[in-house]
């Protein structure tokens, strides 16, 4: 089983979406965004750009957790990963997006 995208829409209206591995396990979340289609273009950037190593930025947060981001052409931020525990637990997440973006279907649930 592949990945795949689950477009969702918010409580306040706007939407979001997460990139989930073939284990059901949240990959990568994006921003908020005001408009349906908007989201959409967001998973097909995270799709074009998800497979190039380049895109990603390894980072470490305040409380010294690492995570990384995963940026498109123009260096706008279209999604992050959740805090990990190790370097190496981010690494494999990097990896799992790569392999999973590309390819990821779309489960659209924002109109539930």
């Amino acid at each position: 089983m592949a990945g795949k995208f689950e477009l969702k829409k918010s409580k306040n209206g706007k939407f979001h979406f997460n990139l989930l591995a073939s284990n059901g396990q949240i990959i990568l979340t994006s921003e908020m965004y005001e408009a349906k289609a908007s989201a959409v273009n967001g998973i097909e950037s995270v799709k074009k750009n998800g497979a190039d190593a380049a895109r990603y930025d390894k980072l470490t947060a305040k409380d010294g957790s690492p995570y990384f981001t995963l940026k498109a052409t123009n260096g706008q931020v279209i999604g992050q990963s959740q805090m990990y525990s190790s370097e190496a637990a981010r690494d494999h997440g990097i990896a799992s997006c790569i392999s999973n973006a590309p390819g990821a279907s779309v489960d659209d649930q924002s109109a539930v």
